[in-house]
């Protein structure tokens, strides 16, 4: 009777013992968090976002999220991708139209951050590659550049926003007109490398020198901002990429409003020769 006592004795400890051992480990609900250091680069119909990496362990990936505007009942952030990748291609957006991004990271069990502290928004801009323009001293007809329309132009063009002049073996831009600027933002690896027109720093002579490699910022006559990276030189000839932001008064870099009949008033300069 002794070991039929012990034997249920020692089964009741076992189970109770394996009762402990049978739970059930809380679910995690602790999201990851925001992620930081957002922002984005314009690009043409297009917006590079970018942002420093989380380090949860249990990090799955980020939502990126778009509205209209940025914030208020009437300005629904739409899930627009999902990434694990640290950059995001925003593309299919209008030129010239302002958009809000927020990015929220994710963990493996579905738990998800608050958005991005950063206020991220940009307007795409239209932008082109390996443009020539001729020496103005030799070939005026094809030296100049109109942003707003993104054609070639005559040195003495009304329309024109800047033309190419080699002088004394020195390369320059000049911008002929006193309601358009334009300065050196330096040397960049990439047209995108110069996202932000400054508000100050202009030439007041309306006239840079080119440098292979250097961005450029140009306010046009009717307070748009563009910018230009001159790419390489050719005999008679300056290849540079281009964009222009069409929304105006952005400085991320409308159709431009027709020439009073009294015409534009050019700065006191002639063309280079």
């Amino acid at each position: 009777m002794r070991s039929v006592v012990w034997l249920t004795s020692m089964l009741a400890i076992a189970g109770a013992l394996a009762g402990c051992n049978d739970t059930t480990a809380p679910r995690d609900r602790v999201p990851p968090a925001a992620p930081r250091g957002v922002y984005s680069v314009t690009g043409d119909h297009k917006v590079y976002l970018h942002w420093l990496p989380n380090t949860e362990p249990d990090l799955a990936g980020y939502r990126i999220y778009q509205s209209p505007c940025a914030s208020g009942p009437d300005c629904p952030y739409d899930e627009i991708g999902v990434t694990n990748a640290t950059e995001f291609t925003v593309t299919g957006l209008g030129n010239g139209q302002t958009r809000y991004f927020d990015v929220a990271a994710f963990d493996r069990n579905g738990n998800e951050s608050e958005p991005t502290a950063e206020e991220v928004f940009d307007t795409p801009r239209p932008e082109g590659f390996d443009q020539p323009l001729t020496d103005a001293t030799t070939t005026p007809a094809t030296s100049g550049w109109d942003f707003s329309d993104y054609v070639v132009r005559a040195a003495d063009d009304q329309a024109v926003d800047i033309y190419y002049a080699r002088s004394g073996n020195v390369d320059r831009m000049i911008a002929p007109f006193v309601d358009t600027e334009i300065q050196d933002a330096g040397y960049a690896s990439t047209l995108d490398a110069v996202d932000f027109a400054p508000t100050s720093g202009w030439a007041p002579s309306g006239t840079v020198e080119l440098v292979a490699g250097h961005c450029y910022v140009v306010r046009t006559q009717d307070g748009h901002y563009a910018k230009f990276r001159v790419t390489s030189f050719g005999p008679g000839r300056v290849v540079m990429d281009w964009a222009y932001q069409v929304d105006p008064g952005n400085r991320e870099l409308k159709a431009r409003p027709a020439h009073s009949e009294a015409g534009r008033v050019r700065r006191p300069l002639a063309l280079a020769r």
